[in-house]
């Protein structure tokens, strides 16, 4: 019983979890979102929908659905895209040229104090 305490009780564990959890609510955003944005471009367009469901190819019905799945990934592939990687990406620019900067800073005075300790000691 200990050890499943244990591993329980580890990090990681806990941290996947909420994670898991996170991106499940996550998806569901993104496809409403996309349902909505896929409803738009067909108001758009004066009606046509992205439902090829029916569509058949050389006899095979299978085809249609195969593409409504793949017009829907594209759409949510460029939503999580342009939402959440572009943005996430300038931001972590942001802040990682900030804390570069300041380790330059921090070498600079540990050099200037191992410089002044061989001087003393010289």
């Amino acid at each position: 019983m200990k050890g499943f305490r244990d591993f329980l009780m580890r990090g990681n564990l806990v941290e996947i979890a909420v994670g898991l959890i996170i991106a499940t609510a996550f998806a569901s955003l993104v496809t409403a979102f996309t349902n909505v944005l896929i409803e738009a471009i067909g108001k758009l367009t004066g009606g046509a929908e992205f439902n090829f469901d029916e569509m058949e190819i050389f006899g095979f019905q299978s085809v249609g659905p195969f593409l409504t799945a793949l017009v829907a990934f594209l759409i949510m592939a460029a939503v999580v895209y342009f939402a959440v990687v572009k943005p996430y990406q300038a931001m972590r620019e942001r802040f990682v040229a900030e804390e570069e900067e300041t380790t330059d800073e921090s070498v600079e005075l540990l050099r200037e104090i191992r410089d002044s300790l061989r001087a003393g000691r010289g």
